[in-house]
């Protein structure tokens, strides 16, 4: 098959698709979309960045175009659950644009925002629902949605929403739906554990497979810096300096080292935002927006948070620390690469990570380049004076924080003769103070001490 309308979508889905000047299916969508719209279960397995979305939201379109109905009030025709909030806003916004010449109705429901948007946007009904389980219990539980007429699940990036942590969510969701219907499991790797536990919600699915089980995308160039832990912030700072990277993912495994790894690279003078599951969801999108029009040079991620960045133009990825999972680094790296461009991905290994670079060696069935990390021959770049932490918002320029005023309005830090900080500018946003009051009275004013400011916090 190809073209679209070799598939056998309806006249309004294949307009949409020539709209946005897509002529040609991927392998995955040939594969995928004719079984669904046959009404089969679907266990999917394709490479990030192959048109997994298009995949499954093409042919559930093309159900609502041909089988017109008013959506059940509190409940949702279709139900789309996602690992996170990122990947959820972004499936709505596919569904959005493929669904364009047609009357259907789109919600999200995830954590971060208010709930009563939410509910009220629930409370009519919706076509389609694209869900984090979280947030989906939350009104599940609360009675603001009803799941009991819900025609077609779909679980996207299903080994991560499969894995342990999404396992009891996953199946309190499931049984709240009815018997019978369709559903529809699509991911990049499908451990064989994994799979499994799919068996118990699918029925006789049909496979497709477009790619062997973790392959890895094969324009993607592969490399391993072997490297001390202590050695490893300035070696990064140092490859995306001097190798003038630009539109650059950093993968760290934990919210606090992506916090940490970001500080860094932005007292270094790069363009520099961090994201991760404690960042509101205001800016979170302000962070991936910025990275998406090039106002972020670097955008340093946690796995789980990485799941929902879908940028064409990203040109490197770095692991600036090893997953402990193995299947982790196929969805790491399957973010460069993307829509037929090329990409570079280069691991930075410790002593201690060598067990998990020979699990990811096994899994993706080929062994990867490697080099020894060279001090002499990459120039460190020294980070200036501290300039604080690197805003959520885009850049330096655009975030006028407390650190970014100019050096003469600052204060030069001082002790005084208790050894306690202090500032001769005092300011209650840099050291937790507040200067007197016009009004006070020396004699109050006195009482924290003559002569002496208060302690910081």
């Amino acid at each position: 098959m190809n073209t679209f309308s070799d598939l056998g979508l309806a006249g309004p889905v294949l307009k949409a698709l020539d709209q946005k000047g897509y002529n040609n299916p991927t392998p995955i969508q040939s594969q995928a979309i004719p079984p669904i719209i046959a009404g089969h279960d679907i266990l999917g397995i394709a490479q990030t960045g192959t048109g997994k979305t298009a995949a499954f939201a093409l042919p559930l379109i093309h159900r609502l175009a041909t089988n017109r109905q008013k959506p059940p009030r509190q409940g949702a025709r279709i139900l789309i659950l996602s690992p996170t909030r990122e990947l959820a806003s972004q499936i709505a916004a596919s569904c959005a644009a493929y669904s364009g010449n047609l009357r259907v109705s789109i919600a999200t429901v995830f954590g971060g925002v208010g709930h009563i948007p939410q509910v009220k946007k629930l409370s009519r009904g919706v076509d389609i629902l694209v869900a984090t389980p979280g947030r989906l219990l939350d009104h599940l539980a609360s009675g603001s949605i009803k799941l009991d007429q819900t025609e077609v699940l779909v679980l996207d990036e299903a080994d991560q929403m499969l894995d342990l942590g999404f396992v009891k969510p996953v199946r309190n969701i499931v049984a709240r739906l009815p018997r019978d219907r369709q559903t529809l499991f699509f991911s990049a790797t499908m451990p064989e554990s994994v799979s499994q536990l799919a068996g118990d919600f699918l029925r006789d699915p049909k496979r497709v497979s477009v790619t062997p089980v973790s392959s890895t995308v094969e324009r993607v160039c592969q490399s391993v810096i072997h490297i001390g832990a202590n050695d490893k912030r300035a070696a990064l700072a140092s490859l995306i300096v001097h190798q003038k990277m630009e539109r650059t993912l950093v993968f760290t495994r934990t919210k606090r080292g992506a916090d940490r790894v970001a500080k860094h690279l932005y007292d270094c003078g790069v363009r520099v935002a961090a994201i991760h599951g404690n960042k509101s969801q205001g800016q979170r999108e302000r962070v991936l927006e910025a990275f998406r029009r090039a106002k972020l040079q670097v955008l340093v991620a946690t796995d789980i948070a990485a799941r929902g960045i879908d940028i064409d133009a990203v040109s490197h990825v770095i692991n600036y620390e090893l997953p402990e999972v193995p299947e982790a680094y196929v969805h790491r790296i399957g973010r460069t690469a993307r829509a037929g461009a090329s990409g570079s991905a280069i691991s930075l290994c410790d002593r201690s990570e060598i067990k998990y670079l020979r699990g990811i060696e096994r899994l993706i069935r080929q062994s990867i380049p490697s080099e020894s990390y060279d001090q002499s021959a990459n120039a460190e770049i020294l980070p200036a004076a501290s300039m604080g932490s690197p805003d959520a918002d885009t850049s330096r320029k655009s975030n006028r924080g407390r650190h970014d005023r100019p050096k003469s309005q600052r204060g030069k830090a001082h002790r005084d003769k208790n050894g306690r900080s202090s500032s001769k500018r005092p300011s209650a946003q840099r050291t937790g103070t507040q200067e007197p009051k016009p009004g006070r009275s020396r004699r109050k004013q006195g009482r924290r001490g003559s002569g002496q400011q208060a302690a910081s916090v």
